[in-house]
């Protein structure tokens, strides 16, 4: 097995299209990772192959910040050493619904209940034709893969090219790579092989993540600098970082070892 880098950093996104939260450590399940991406604010209005309002039409969501009201029970599965004590393939007892319990501070700073339809008042506006409705899933809901990975160096390559140091929070990973003896984009070369990632998980690198307008806006003035995805659509196909499904769950923490599999 050959060390190809290490975990730098650990990222989950309660509801899609929100603020997210970093971690020292997460599960990495077969749906995603622990708590990612739990909810989704629907829009009927838009289509049905991607049903859902995001900040690629309201960039105003980034500044929307969801937490666990549970935040310890929300990390891992509570029986986690125990089923892994009993060998290979035993499936943790997940957090229930209660232990998953989200709040959102808006950007005025006031605590509203992910359910709450004060919320969805406040995301409603003209690029929102449809009725809003918030929902949930027992699975992340992803744009495409469970998980996403993007190295430091692609970052630092983005970064090179626009001139301008990029907040890494623009790409929305769950998973940040340090690839330190590698450059920038190496993580393509990832694709069609495993990952063990820290002990004991292993993901399936499928693909190259496609990239949206998002990664152009900042997450805190929300400014859009068009030039990050003019480079990555000219320079490397609209792609930056890579997707993965899972084979072996497993905790992951900050700094664990990365091994390439094939």
């Amino acid at each position: 097995m050959n060390v190809v880098g290490r975990v730098e950093s650990l990222w989950r996104y309660p509801v899609k299209s929100m603020r997210g939260e970093t971690m020292p450590e997460a599960y990495v399940s077969f749906s995603g990772i622990l708590g990612d991406r739990l909810y989704a604010v629907h829009n009927s209005a838009a289509a049905t192959a991607f049903p859902y309002l995001t900040a690629r039409t309201r960039p105003e969501m980034l500044r929307y910040r969801p937490f666990f009201q549970e935040a310890a029970r929300s990390v891992l599965p509570s029986n986690l050493a125990e089923a892994e004590a009993r060998g290979p393939g035993l499936t943790p007892l997940y957090p229930d619904f209660d232990d998953l319990a989200v709040d959102i501070e808006t950007p005025s700073g006031e605590i509203l209940g992910v359910d709450d339809i004060r919320l969805l008042a406040a995301l409603a506006d003209t690029s929102s034709l449809g009725a809003l409705t918030m929902r949930r899933s027992d699975r992340a809901i992803t744009d495409c893969r469970p998980i996403s990975l993007l190295s430091m160096q692609t970052i630092g390559k983005i970064s090179e090219a626009v001139g301008s140091s990029l907040d890494q929070r623009r790409f929305r990973e769950n998973i940040y790579l340090d690839l330190s003896q590698a450059g920038g984009f190496a993580e393509d070369e990832f694709v069609g092989s495993r990952l063990q990632i820290g002990g004991k998980a292993v993901v399936a690198v499928l693909e190259r993540d496609i990239r949206c307008k998002m990664i152009g806006f900042d997450p805190d003035t929300l400014q859009e600098n068009s030039d990050i995805l003019r480079y990555v659509a000219k320079n490397h196909d609209g792609k930056a970082g890579v997707y993965a499904a899972v084979l072996v769950e497993g905790a992951v923490r900050v700094g664990d070892e990365i091994r390439l599999l094939r």
